[in-house]
């Protein structure tokens, strides 16, 4: 036997390395005694080997599923593989990197080699986000971390303080959006090495940025998924479209998601996470729901950094969002709030088919409710839903609980023609409704290249195996009529798979350096330097039950939010005549057209397609 393998020590089993906040259940762990334990959870097999470089080696049973064995003398980026009794050599499910891809060898992974450059960064608080989502593969030419990290500076001069990163977990392929994760503790090689993607986050700590992760616990993809084959029982039998469900009753599978969050959080120096689609992660029997232990066990274990965590919720729910006594965050900062883009969007295009037929009436006394008090449906009917209630009264929670923005990649890349709104409304419109976003209490987010609207098509794309019967031209037809496309054609319907589609989604960054997107870029720092000096002073420790509606109606609105002693406030024209509205007072922040301002105070008159904010 090689002088590696050193068989299994009892004593070190439980002991977790010094440098970790917490003890990890899964995966190949080096000791505080420098030795490297391998541990992976298999049911129904009484056997299991550890292939480690060219040695393979049995692995003890610990009962109850678990195989582990403690090695010696293994250096970082050794090779490994878990050895199945039919022969089959498989990955780590909770490997740190890949020696190829998710079909190959694991590489054993020293965590505390990287030298942190922004080791005392602490984070910043909630209100101060802008978040700016990117899709690493496509924010930049080469799709690496490393080329990402060379543009952070320019985003943290525009004023933008978050950036968010699409999923990053190792999928099957080179490209894709990253929700087909299968290697949920794996950067994609594509991006670049674990050292890479630490790097890029401590760039954006050194420039004063944070940055949250987008994880998907709701599925596992298809190509590469080996987890199901060999511990099926960890999965529901009823699973989804894009792959099967992980069953979070399971211990072994509830440890291996809930330590996932921590990984990267305490790992990777992240500042928060983003969890895809909550509401279908089912967790009925348990005690405690998963997302309620989840946001419990993080606060404790990661204490005295601000650590945000966010969800996306279709159900339109508070119990994740309710303040303590003090108006801490107990559980999760904060929620995309779909409804606030669905009535947009609707309004702006006239776009009223798929998801928006929802939102297609009341467009403005339903704008102002969202803006005032959180949630778009706050206990609804809805026809699809037959006699239940739709979402819960929201007003009660502080605006920052709400994530708005105009686009994100769903909005865009699901359209079946991977259109933005820049190229379906007219730019003084676009300019509008930007600075609406920009400087109301909310929390905004901009998909990458919104800062100089970009025109360039973001597309869905993916790299799975030619024989994968997944993401049909029919389902992506059905898709994107699902997303607002009404009249999209079946021949307009672009393969995934095919690179060129992956190529054609890459941000062009000429764009900003056009006359019209160097305007754009000014227009939206402006707005974003007055949101950092005279709104984000005023978010902070904020509470609920602040946004009065005072006028909502057609292309009219007057919101104030009483934000401590300062009142902060809105008023918008966008029908084509004057208009008479409450007027402001204090200070004007911010106004558009120019020329509007003269008429706004005793005479309350409103110019067409005017926008103004004001804080008395």
């Amino acid at each position: 036997m090689d002088e590696r393998i050193a068989g299994l020590d009892a004593e070190n089993l439980d002991a977790a390395p010094e440098y970790r906040v917490f003890p990890k259940s899964w995966g190949a762990e080096y000791t505080a005694a420098g030795e490297v334990r391998f541990r992976i959870y298999v049911s129904g097999v009484e056997a299991l080997s550890l292939r480690l470089a060219d040695e393979q080696v049995p692995m003890s049973t610990t009962g109850d599923g678990w195989f582990e064995l403690l090695a010696t003398n293994v250096p970082p980026g050794t090779p490994y593989r878990f050895v199945l009794p039919d022969g089959r050599q498989i990955p780590d499910p909770a490997g740190r990197a890949l020696e190829s891809d998710v079909h190959g060898a694991s590489l054993v992974v020293d965590p505390t080699a990287y030298s942190w450059k922004a080791s005392g960064w602490k984070g910043r608080p909630w209100s101060e986000a802008v978040i700016y989502e990117i899709h690493v593969g496509t924010f930049t030419e080469e799709g690496t971390f490393a080329a990402a990290a060379e543009r952070l500076s320019g985003l943290k001069d525009l004023g933008i303080t978050t950036i968010q990163l699409m999923p990053v977990a190792a999928f099957g392929g080179r490209r894709g959006w990253g929700y087909d994760g299968v290697l949920l503790y794996t950067p994609h090689p594509a991006y670049g090495e674990p050292a890479d993607m630490k790097a890029f986050i401590d760039t954006a700590h050194g420039l004063g940025l944070m940055v949250m992760l987008d994880v998907v616990y709701n599925h596992l993809g298809l190509d590469g998924n080996y987890l199901e084959a060999y511990a099926p029982d960890l999965f529901m039998d009823e699973g989804t479209p894009w792959g099967p469900r992980p069953d979070v009753t399971r211990k072994p599978m509830r440890d291996f998601v809930i330590e996932n969050a921590l990984y990267w959080l305490e790992e990777f120096a992240l500042d928060g996470l983003r969890f895809d689609a909550v509401d279908r992660i089912e967790d009925q029997t348990s005690d405690v729901h998963i997302m309620e232990e989840m946001a419990l066990r993080i606060r404790d274990a990661l204490p005295g950094r601000h650590v945000h965590l966010v969800v996306e919720d279709g159900r339109c729910i508070t119990a994740l969002h309710e303040r303590a006594e003090d108006n801490s965050v107990r559980l999760y900062d904060a929620v995309w709030n779909d409804g606030y883009h669905h009535l947009i969007h609707a309004w702006a295009t006239g776009e009223h088919g798929g998801h928006f037929k929802v939102f297609a009436k009341d467009f403005w006394p339903r704008i102002g409710k969202t803006l005032a008090t959180g949630f778009a449906l706050q206990g609804e009917k809805i026809a699809e839903k037959g006699e239940e209630l739709v979402g819960e009264p929201s007003g009660h929670l502080p605006p920052v609980t709400f994530i708005n923005f105009l686009q994100n990649h769903d909005q865009i890349g699901n359209r079946g023609r991977g259109d933005r709104l820049w190229s379906n409304i007219e730019p003084d419109l676009a300019a509008r409704l930007m600075g609406m976003l920009l400087l109301s209490p909310q929390i905004p987010m901009v998909f990458m290249g919104d800062e100089f609207q970009s025109k360039g098509r973001f597309f869905f794309f993916a790299d799975y195996p030619a024989d994968f019967d997944q993401n049909t031209p029919e389902d992506r037809l059905r898709q994107g009529e699902a997303f607002g496309s009404a009249d999209l054609m079946l021949d307009e319907i672009r393969d995934p798979t095919d690179v060129a589609t992956f190529s054609v989604s890459k941000l062009d960054w000429q764009e900003a350096e056009t006359e019209e997107g160097s305007k754009v870029k000014a227009e939206f720092r402006d707005l974003l330097r007055k949101r950092h000096e005279h709104l984000m002073p005023l978010l902070r420790d904020i509470g609920g039950g602040v946004g009065h509606v005072l006028t909502a109606e057609e292309g009219l609105l007057a919101i104030d939010w009483q934000l401590g002693e300062r009142r902060w406030q809105l008023r918008c024209n966008f029908s084509d005549d004057e208009a008479t509205l409450p007027p402001v007072h204090g200070q004007t922040i911010h106004v558009m057209p120019g020329e509007a301002e003269a008429d706004i105070r005793d005479l309350s008159r409103f110019a067409p397609r005017s926008l103004i904010i004001a804080c008395g």
